[in-house]
């Protein structure tokens, strides 16, 4: 491979990456005065407006039409899982410290993975269970102080833990039904389609005018994290284009790892709206453990040929 398009390939799987892992704090400090829906509406229509501007001056706006009424359905359907995992996604931050929710989220390429085996009859590959039981175990020590709280009663954080494991769950079940959508759609036009769709579901549950009670800190995470979504998805959508899908998948696995360390820059800056997290040494090595185990079930997703 040309060594530029190698290092194009993963300084853009790095920048979605890192946007990625940073985006929780961002939104922690949203929610102090927006709730997860109103979050989710403004990051759709934003996102929404710069693909749509973007698909106009090179003339492949979507028709829907084109799509019929089979994947049409699919598409909303498709569209209700993402619009649930983005909502879910912000929701669990309402309970759960950043880097907790990142995680968890982890289990999303094993979920994936399961998804695969039940629905398309995919056989697993080694580096797949590997990668699987390095999740679980990792897990494990991740919450090796709070497994009690967590198994034993319903409490706040096993309540945020659930949510959490609800977003992975419909972010997969999303993943598994795009597949027949890129068929008749670009990765762009389908975005398009699912921001419009996901905006008019959102809408009647938002709250619109929570903008205009939003500090000025609260507005720039707001707006970052609408930037945040237009530029990591791009990046992404680049990065897959130019670089192996299973290097893409390898280097987004380490996202909570940048969570982590924006983390310890936000505490310091933000001691007000952003609060140390009491993670002790082996929560800490479980988290390495779920990120490594994340990345091989995510490499072994990407190498397999497309549906």
């Amino acid at each position: 491979m040309d060594p530029i398009r190698h290092w194009y390939g993963f300084g853009l799987s790095l920048t979605t990456a890192v946007l990625w892992g940073i985006l929780p704090i961002f939104i922690k400090i949203c929610l102090e005065a927006m709730d997860a829906v109103t979050i989710t509406l403004y990051r759709f229509v934003v996102a929404g407006l710069f693909v749509f501007i973007v698909l106009m001056r090179k003339k492949s706006v979507p028709r829907l039409k084109s799509l019929g009424l089979k994947k049409g359905m699919l598409l909303v359907v498709a569209t209700l899982f993402l619009v649930l995992n983005y909502v879910a996604n912000v929701k669990g931050l309402e309970y759960l410290a950043p880097e907790t929710t990142q995680v968890v989220m982890q289990v999303a390429p094993f979920l994936l993975m399961l998804g695969g085996v039940i629905f398309f009859g995919e056989r697993l590959k080694k580096i797949e269970i590997m990668g699987a039981a390095l999740i679980f175990s990792g897990l494990l020590l991740f919450f090796n102080d709070r497994l009690a709280d967590l198994f034993l009663s319903l409490n706040h954080f096993t309540i945020g833990v659930l949510i959490v494991i609800f977003a992975a769950t419909t972010w997969a079940a999303y993943a598994l039904m795009q597949k027949p959508l890129l068929r008749v759609l670009t990765a762009k036009q389908l975005t398009l389609l699912i921001y419009i769709i996901g905006a008019l579901m959102l809408l009647p549950f938002a709250h619109l005018s929570q903008l205009w009670a939003m500090n000025t800190l609260q507005l720039a995470a707001l707006l970052f994290c609408c930037i945040n979504t237009i530029v990591a998805y791009g990046a992404f959508t680049e990065a897959m284009h130019v670089w192996q899908a299973s290097k893409v998948s390898a280097v987004i696995a380490l996202s909570p790892l940048f969570t982590f360390i924006s983390m310890v820059i936000a505490v310091h800056f933000f001691p007000e709206q952003v609060k140390a997290s009491d993670l002790d040494i082996w929560a800490y090595i479980g988290a390495g453990i779920v990120i490594t185990g994340s990345a091989l079930t995510s490499m072994g997703r990407a190498s397999k040929p497309k549906i």
